[in-house]
């Protein structure tokens, strides 16, 4: 064979090693979390008669959200309007002297509120569903005008982050070790320890949207959220073994939510 032959032999071989090695140390896929939510959820709406009650009230029984007296900006909830109790809606902000109502938003499972005086905005975060192994919140962004009277900028509804974090949040299951990846980045580890419904399933283990709340307690607001784990016998998802994910929210002008960097929650 000719030296020229031979010598074009080795380099071809020798860049199919190349391309192998770089293959080999390439990212790999993973399948990525399903979501719970079916839809976007209804605007808060509080009974017809529980409204006609708050409407008509001469007097308000409320108890204490937030109550930052430098600013002298308050967040209450409604506990009863008069002798009637308001099953969990209202939340009166106050500002000042100005005092105003949202009636339709809920009060229930203790909802939260910050205000931040450098991007002067309140946030408060809401119940939107609940029941047995759910917790799921809705957040607000109210801004004040200039009397002072507090208005809803922007609401974040959870299944908008939801759909986001379903085209981000992958896993790899491997025996009863399951490992999250925001991306390809490795984010954290559980070991699964039930061991009497059957395994995981097998078409789709891992679900997110039943729990998702916010940390209020910074200037921007984290989302947090647990995965659960759908098993081949369970009629419902499980959480005990899985760890609590968090991530900080940036809401554009024109309301866009861009979802940050995903890491493990510090017990």
């Amino acid at each position: 064979m000719k030296s020229w032959m031979m010598a074009a032999i080795l380099m071809l071989c020798g860049a199919s090693v190349f391309v192998c090695s770089c293959n080999k140390g390439a990212t790999a896929e993973y399948p990525y979390v399903s979501g719970t939510l079916d839809n976007a959820l209804e605007p808060d709406s509080a009974p017809a008669r529980i409204m006609e009650a708050m409407e008509r009230a001469e007097r308000f029984h409320c108890y204490e959200i937030m109550c930052d007296t430098a600013h002298a900006i308050c967040v209450e909830a409604i506990g009863e309007v008069d002798n009637t109790p308001t099953e969990g809606y209202g939340i009166v902000v106050e500002k000042g002297a100005v005092s105003t109502n949202f009636l339709n938003l809920r009060n229930s499972r203790s909802p939260m509120a910050r205000y931040v005086e450098k991007d002067n905005v309140l946030w408060l975060s809401c119940s939107a569903m609940e029941g047995t192994g759910v917790t799921v919140e809705r957040l607000y962004q109210i801004r004040f005008d200039e009397e002072d009277k507090a208005y809803i900028a922007q609401s974040i509804d959870p299944y908008d982050l939801q759909q986001q974090l379903c085209q981000r949040l992958g896993y790899n299951i491997e025996g009863e070790q399951v490992t999250l990846y925001d991306g390809g980045r490795e984010i954290a580890q559980a070991t699964n320890t039930v061991t009497d419904m059957g395994g995981f399933d097998n078409e789709q283990p891992l679900w997110i949207g039943e729990q998702m709340w916010y940390d209020l307690s910074g200037d921007i607001p984290l989302l947090l959220f647990t995965p659960g784990v759908n098993f081949t016998t369970g009629l419902v998802l499980t959480y005990d073994d899985m760890p609590t994910l968090m991530a900080p929210l940036t809401i554009a002008e024109d309301g866009k939510v861009s979802i940050g960097e995903l890491s493990e929650c510090e017990e």
